[in-house]
This record gives C-alpha cells, sequence and structure tokens, in this order.
C-alpha cells in the first residue's frame, strides 16, 4: 500500500478502490475530499505505451503534478493533443476528466503485459492550495471503455 501523507486520511482508498469506482480521501479537521472516480486503462502489450482515464475532484482546489506506476517505466500526463503536460489544475469543488481525447495519462514502457480484468496500481501526485504535496494511490482496471460507458452500452438492446 502506497503512503498517504498526513493531510488526506485515506487508509481505506485503495480498498475502497478496489471494490467499487470511487476512492474518498477526507481531509483531518478541514473541509480538504480528494475523489477519484472510475480509475480505468486500455489494454496493452509489454513494453507498449497506454492511457489512463479516470475522474478528479478536489474539494479545496488542487494541482495534479503527476503520477508513477510499478507497472510502466514511466507514467506522464498529456494534453488532449497529447503534448506533456507539466500539471493539470483541479479547481475546487470541479470534476476534472481524463479521458479520452481529452486530458489523460500515459504509461509508457509497460514492464507486464495489461488484459482486460487486470488491475494498475497508480499512485498520483497532487499538490493542495497549501503548497503540500501529496500521494493519492489509485487502482485502475483494465478495460475496453469507462465504466459508464459500458453500463449505458448495457441499457441499450
Amino acid at each position: 500500500m502506497s503512503t498517504i501523507l498526513p493531510r488526506f486520511r485515506c487508509a481505506a482508498a485503495v480498498a475502497v478502490a478496489l471494490l467499487c469506482p470511487q476512492a474518498l480521501c477526507q481531509n483531518l479537521g478541514t473541509v480538504g475530499v480528494f475523489v477519484v472516480n472510475q480509475p480505468w486503462l486500455h489494454p496493452a502489450g509489454k513494453a507498449q505505451t497506454t492511457h489512463a482515464y479516470m475522474n478528479l475532484t478536489s474539494g479545496d482546489g488542487a494541482m495534479l503534478l503527476g503520477a508513477r506506476s510499478e507497472d510502466a517505466r514511466r507514467v506522464s500526463l498529456r494534453s488532449a493533443r497529447g503534448a506533456a503536460a507539466a500539471g493539470l489544475a483541479l479547481p475546487a469543488k470541479s470534476e476534472v476528466a481524463l479521458a479520452p481525447g481529452h486530458d489523460h495519462l500515459a504509461l509508457t514502457g509497460l514492464t507486464r503485459t495489461l488484459k482486460i480484468g487486470d488491475r494498475v496500481n497508480i499512485t498520483l501526485v497532487v499538490r493542495d492550495d497549501n503548497g503540500t504535496v501529496h500521494e493519492i494511490a489509485v487502482n485502475a482496471e483494465v478495460r475496453h471503455r469507462s465504466p459508464v460507458d459500458d453500463e449505458r452500452r448495457a441499457h441499450h438492446h
């Protein structure tokens, strides 16, 4: 389990992310909340690149600085056009989507083949509005489409 720095109380975040699509981290003593919802990534072969997607919400505002994963040599934040991005602003109380065709994470040099149903641990590096850097553990599922897209498809016969 990754270390969660003191400001966010996230002892159960990894367990919650494994059991449901949303991981919730509650701030101690103040209003701060950081939510990672519906994390997923595409299947890909060993040594290839894949992209990770999720919805991020910060109660107090924050900046996504980057990410890392044991399953990739490098994880980089990419803009909608595919260019490397230095960071991504997470405005207070607003959902920011890392989605196909938009900002996303690129996992380059995969250390293993990622098949449908596999799980990948990703650690997000986030700086809060007070300047404190936090690590948020995310457990993403390998799939062809987002959980919401799959749910919509299931209801269209």
